[in-house]
């Protein structure tokens, strides 16, 4: 079987309800034996997901059997096009974990899981979590990265997301618990998040809709953004965007660099504090990088196939 052939019948397998935590076991090491196989897992995922878009006006469906992988994909039009795909990377597991599960995204993978409770995890790049689901308690480790919950409601079970000391619970609301160098943190989508350290446990912070909370061991800093803007923005990797409001160019570059193997560097120190607007695709750090060259003085080296270099232009520089 091709590795085309095969990433349709692992996304078909997927898509069908029955998978294991064996199944995705031997899905790794499939992937881990050929760095190509990532991508073409990706695009056939999301030709599986969009087919409307993906369909090409010139397909046949043919008449095969229903259980055949192949048949489903003629029968949604995607064959021919799936190669041609240029969309985010999103895989989605379409089951329930009632066991203790742990789940480990990639570079520049983003991954949707729903939880055998109703909820649903979106896994960000380069993150680690555990899952572990019981009669009494939901319970998710974070141990590095990012991940965005929608909650299902059980006031039986409380929610808990743990990142090291850091605790946030709730019952029934959309939230996300990012672990970052200075903290924890929380944003709220929807409904109403409960937060606190282990350091300290009496200390407790409630955060609501459209505010944002970093918590660190022993302190807990509330930012009240007092609407949703600020924190849709900062979710928009969700749908496969980076959303820059006032970024510093540095900044930009980490957010980029966290979904991408080619790295942006900022060598000029001197512009790393620039500020910059605009929404871009976070798997696109060519296309932020030739923004920002018509949009700053700056100047872009791309010799190097693994880093995209930006510094101040040498017009600018003789202009001081």
């Amino acid at each position: 079987m091709s590795d085309r052939d095969q990433a349709a019948d692992w996304v078909a397998r997927m898509d069908s309800g029955n998978w294991s935590e064996a199944d995705e076991a031997v899905l790794q090491a499939w992937l881990a034996a050929d760095p190509r196989r990532q991508g073409l897992l990706l695009q056939t995922q999301a030709a599986w997901m969009l087919p409307d878009a993906m369909r090409e006006p010139d397909v046949v469906e043919a008449p095969e059997p229903a259980n055949d992988t192949r048949s489903k994909w003629m029968r949604r039009g995607v064959l021919g096009g799936m190669a041609a795909a240029s969309v985010a990377a999103f895989v989605t597991v379409r089951t329930g974990f009632s066991r203790d599960a742990e789940f480990v995204t990639r570079v520049g993978e983003i991954r949707r899981v729903p939880l055998d409770d109703g909820s649903i995890m979106t896994i960000n790049s380069g993150s680690e979590l555990k899952v572990s689901l019981s009669p009494r308690a939901r319970e998710i480790q974070l141990l590095q990265g990012e991940a965005w919950f929608d909650v299902a409601k059980d006031a039986e079970r409380p929610f808990i997301v743990a990142s090291g000391p850091v605790r946030a619970k709730a019952v029934g609301t959309a939230f996300s618990v990012r672990k970052r160098d200075e903290g924890v943190e929380v944003l709220v989508t929807e409904g109403v998040v409960e937060t606190w350290s282990d350091q300290d446990a009496s200390r407790r912070l409630t955060v609501t809709a459209g505010e944002r909370a970093v918590i660190k061991e022993w302190a807990l800093v509330h930012y009240r953004e007092g609407d949703n803007t600020p924190v849709d923005r900062a979710l928009a990797w969700r749908n496969g965007m980076i959303d820059l409001n006032g970024t510093t160019l540095r900044e930009a570059a980490d957010e980029f660099n966290r979904y991408n193997q080619r790295q942006i560097v900022i060598s000029d120190p001197g512009i790393a504090g620039e500020q910059f607007d605009g929404l871009f695709k976070l798997d696109d750090p060519m296309g932020f990088a030739q923004t920002l060259k018509v949009t700053l003085p700056v100047a872009i080296d791309t010799s190097d196939p693994s880093t995209i270099r930006i510094a101040r232009s040498t017009e600018a520089e003789l202009q001081k």
